[in-house]
């Protein structure tokens, strides 16, 4: 069995590295499953254990054993569904056994509420770091950098001095998902604090090009878990002073939420958001839409035609008709 997953892998070629890498975990976890389950090892394991019910075992167990969430079951299932499409070529004396494998459906669940902050919240947020330090500007570089790009967090990590164009128009060249390419315009306030930093951490030197922009204590690039702890540090400072602008549950995704609420709320085409977060299709930005009350109280606002009166019938303010028409009754 080892050997089809293997072969699976090599096979994808137009596949980005990180679905490749997706498909790759989900794997090794079938496999790890199996071994912690029933005892098999991966050597032994064979054809006949992908059924439909092993695998619909093996997605409860990530699930409830593993706490994955359930669109991360979802991403699971659908590199099980891409291997079954492959194996009913390579092996169709099993046709039925992956027909039955491709029938198990996706599991629905509610989308999360999507968590941003107000533009008052995030200009509070970035007075926070201590600019005249060496670790509070690169703090708050990092922090208007994540906003003002609206990147994701692997991609802020990913940035090298070398991506980071300071002539006017100003821009940050972001690598994301799938190795695809986008150029992002910054503000000429955010590219002079990038400068500012650049200088004053020798980064802005030829053969820095291609190191971290934001390097941890051991010079290598900043972590996911670095700038979560970075960000929630400024957090809970910025809740002790404005609480009411600190919502629940605020994450390093919030900063590439809030932006792009803010370019919607600012009047920005989607298409020039979906282009700026770097996403595929136009319907996946879509969400911003949908989640931004204010944007759709607008909207309902410019359409509204009044069904009422403007004004109340006359012989409403007629005291004489009235006391008449009370001593009919």
């Amino acid at each position: 069995m080892q050997n089809f997953f293997l072969n699976y892998l090599s096979f994808e070629k137009g596949v980005s590295k990180n679905t490749i890498e997706s498909y790759s975990n989900c794997f090794t976890l079938f496999l790890l499953f199996f071994d912690s389950k029933f005892g098999i090892n991966p050597d032994k394991l064979k054809i006949e254990n992908f059924t439909k019910e092993n695998i619909l075992s093996f997605l409860d167990w990530l699930e409830n054993e593993r706490k994955c969430k359930v669109s991360t079951r979802n991403v699971r299932l659908g590199a099980i569904h891409s291997f079954a499409k492959f194996m009913q070529y390579k092996d169709p004396t099993h046709l039925d056994q992956w027909g039955q494998v491709l029938s198990i459906c996706v599991k629905k669940f509610n989308t999360p509420f999507l968590v941003y902050m107000s533009i008052e919240a995030i200009s509070e947020l970035l007075k926070l770091p201590d600019r005249s330090t060496k670790q509070g500007l690169k703090e708050l570089t990092m922090l208007a950098c994540m906003y003002e790009t609206a990147g994701r967090v692997q991609e802020i990590c990913d940035l090298t001095p070398s991506r980071v164009h300071l002539q006017y128009p100003m821009t940050i060249r972001i690598f994301g998902k799938g190795a695809k390419e986008r150029i992002v315009p910054i503000s000429e306030e955010v590219g002079n604090l990038i400068g500012d930093y650049l200088n004053k951490n020798n980064l802005d030197k030829p053969y820095n090009n291609e190191a971290p922009l934001f390097p941890n204590r051991q010079k290598n690039k900043i972590t996911r878990a670095g700038i979560s702890y970075i960000l929630n540090k400024h957090l809970i400072q910025l809740k002790k002073i404005h609480p009411e602008l600190v919502p629940n549950n605020f994450t390093n995704h919030g900063l590439r939420h809030s932006k792009a609420m803010h370019l919607l709320q600012g009047g920005v085409n989607i298409v020039y958001i979906r282009d700026i977060l770097g996403h595929t299709s136009v319907l996946t930005t879509e969400i911003y839409i949908r989640a931004d009350s204010k944007l759709k109280r607008k909207a309902l606002e410019s359409t509204y035609t009044s069904i009422l009166p403007n004004t109340q019938p006359k012989w409403e303010n007629n005291p004489e008709l009235l006391a008449w028409l009370k001593n009919l009754s």
